[in-house]
């Protein structure tokens, strides 16, 4: 078996014990120190991983400032606190794997790049629909030539009603002023894996969207400003209870999406939570300004054109693209693919074997092993080609995000220099 990488971990919520599960399955990996400001989770992580006591601690300057622990760090810290660990982790010459997005903003994002670029340490950005089964036979079929060339895409990301009222409309990223827009919190993604399959650069970028439904002024006559007290709550889809509370009885310490809200899962526990906490909320009395609904038009080199759309208000699901080329199309649900070709007119299914889950919960259909594993397997060799979503490809991508809300706030085409 390859030696395994040691590993350093910034953030060790859902996301970084996600990465550090995977990299311990694989026996690839080993998570040697630990870095998180909340007791519960950072003692959760340091007894899954037996990592030394004096390698488990609340800040991760603690772990900068001393001479280096590890060959790789994970940062799985929340948006707004990723640059600060990113740029100096990398400057110490720690291979880097950076949840997505890079940052919050485009002059943060430029400072990690020069950083990775200047000390040569590896850098991947956790874009992990570039590393699923499903995206990499796409992207095989697409490259050679099976539909001709590709003239436009049509592509759809369901974030689930159930997944904005927890992330979006109560949680960690219902604000763009807590991190940032609903575009680059969920969708950067997309935006990422279109550039990715297409294989050119936008040039002009149109967007529309706006908060439609999770406001003040729908909530529903007789609404208290929590679930637990609303006299008509059984009626509401979006309810606290019916969302929290099934999901009880089969409940892990890492559990999605119960483990966010507290780190007691007996049912005291979590009824305190929506009792006190902020996803008890309900979703009409919330602080929340991002979007949920929002579309994208992208011209790219060449006139090659996509539609992007991301709405809240659909059952949770993989994403869904058409591709449409000179010689054939491709239909897709994220597991199977539908190609015909015009030559022949015959029809193919191709069956990508991407697993029944889409969800971070449920591994992004295998991205996340797939991301993880290549990480690990690029620190081993230094063979950068494992790496699909470096830091300078993301900044690009992120750049058209950025453009898309330039867009979308003042109704104006964007061009992209």
């Amino acid at each position: 078996m390859p030696r395994q990488i040691t590993l350093a971990v910034v953030g060790a919520g859902n996301r970084g014990a996600a990465y550090t599960r995977i990299a311990q399955a694989t026996g690839f990996g080993r998570v040697v120190a630990v870095a998180e400001p909340r007791e519960p989770r950072r003692t959760a992580m340091a007894s899954r991983h037996a990592v030394e006591p004096a390698l488990v601690v609340d800040d991760w300057r603690k772990l900068a400032d001393r001479p280096r622990v590890a060959e790789a760090v994970v940062i799985a810290t929340q948006d707004a606190d990723h640059v600060e660990p990113a740029v100096r982790f990398a400057e110490l010459g720690y291979d880097v794997l950076l949840e997505k997005p890079m940052a919050t903003s485009e002059a943060d994002c430029e400072r990690i790049v020069a950083a990775a670029e200047k000390s040569g340490a590896l850098f991947a950005v956790c874009h992990v629909l570039r590393y699923t089964p499903y995206t990499r036979t796409l992207k095989a079929l697409v490259d050679s030539g099976r539909i001709g060339d590709v003239v436009s895409v049509e592509h759809l990301e369901p974030v689930g009603w159930h997944h904005q009222a927890h992330s979006f409309v109560r949680g960690n990223w219902r604000r763009e002023d807590l991190g940032s827009s609903m575009l680059m919190a969920k969708s950067c993604h997309d935006i990422d894996w279109l550039a990715h399959l297409v294989g050119r650069k936008a040039v002009r970028v149109s967007s529309f969207g706006s908060l439609y439904h999770f406001r003040p002024e729908n909530r529903p006559a007789g609404a208290a400003d929590r679930c637990l007290d609303y006299g008509v709550e059984e009626g509401c889809p979006y309810s606290a209870k019916k969302l929290y509370m099934p999901a009880l009885p089969t409940a892990t310490p890492d559990s999605w999406p119960l483990s966010v809200i507290t780190d007691d899962l007996s049912e005291a526990g979590v009824l305190r939570a929506l009792e006190t906490g902020p996803y008890g909320r309900c979703v009409y009395a919330c602080d929340n300004d991002v979007v949920d609904h929002q579309v994208v038009a992208l011209e790219y080199e060449g006139g090659v054109t996509a539609s992007f759309t991301m709405t809240a208000f659909t059952p949770s699901a993989h994403r869904k693209t058409r591709l449409f080329g000179t010689h054939g199309y491709i239909e897709s649900d994220g597991v199977t693919l539908s190609v015909q070709d015009f030559r022949t007119g015959e029809w193919e299914t191709v069956d990508t074997r991407a697993g029944a889950d889409a969800t971070a919960a449920g591994g992004h259909g295998g991205g996340d092993h797939a991301l993880v594993t290549a990480f690990l397997e690029a620190v081993r060799s230094r063979d950068t080609s494992r790496i699909l979503s470096g830091a300078r490809e993301s900044l690009d991508t992120h750049r058209v995000v950025w453009a898309a809300e330039r867009s979308r706030a003042t109704g104006e085409t964007v061009a992209l220099s």
